[in-house]
């Protein structure tokens, strides 16, 4: 297998921003990379978005054909909940696995919201959904990008609920952080590299 090194990132990287921060971009540049250095290397994006009214519908074919025209090669698998599973299932030596995104995982994981308030007080399940994704990248194989949303930086949102989830995914972002060799923090299209080698 070819050395990570020469891509730019290790083993497994988490790339975490605002939206339109150049998050997806970054993840498909290092898949365009990985795929250009080997004539065996591949690739797979795992896309956890639902498209639960028209807009999501409309951002999601966006999102296909912008894929499709950045990097051609790059296999798309929807999995919007088993995630774990889905990183066991398609981790190899020679695969560079793209998940995009967590954010959505977990939005998908912790509603509808008639269900939200049942699991959220169950730290519990809670911490046993994060220990599945913290151990599926821990036993990844090969190459790992891990694509989500940093939304903690703003003004505390109104509403328990909301910052119920403002907090779960402050809790994922940093499990995955320890696990993962890289992490970036992409601000305005660029990369600041906090974990991990520039």
């Amino acid at each position: 297998m070819t050395d990570l090194a020469t891509l730019g990132f290790g083993r497994s990287e988490l790339i975490l921003g605002g939206q339109k921060s150049g998050k997806s971009r970054r993840a498909e540049s290092l898949a365009s990379d990985w795929l250009g250095q080997s004539p065996g290397h591949k690739a797979v994006l795992i896309a956890t978005a639902q498209p639960w009214d028209e807009e999501m519908r409309g951002r999601i074919a966006r999102h296909r054909q912008d894929r499709a025209e950045r990097v051609p090669a790059m296999r798309t698998l929807e999995e919007p909940l088993q995630l774990a599973q889905a990183l066991a299932s398609h981790s190899n030596t020679d695969t560079l696995v793209v998940v995009d995104c967590l954010t959505l995982w977990l939005t998908n994981l912790l509603m509808p919201v008639d269900d939200f308030e049942q699991k959220m007080p169950q730290v519990q399940y809670f911490r046993s959904q994060l220990a599945m994704i913290s151990g599926a990248v821990k036993q990844t194989t090969g190459p790992l990008v891990l694509v989500g949303n940093e939304i903690g930086l703003g003004v505390i949102p109104l509403g328990r609920e909301t910052r119920d989830f403002v907090d779960a995914l402050g809790l994922l972002n940093q499990d995955l952080a320890q696990v993962c060799q890289r992490v970036t923090l992409m601000v305005a299209g660029l990369p600041l590299t906090l974990k991990g080698q520039p």
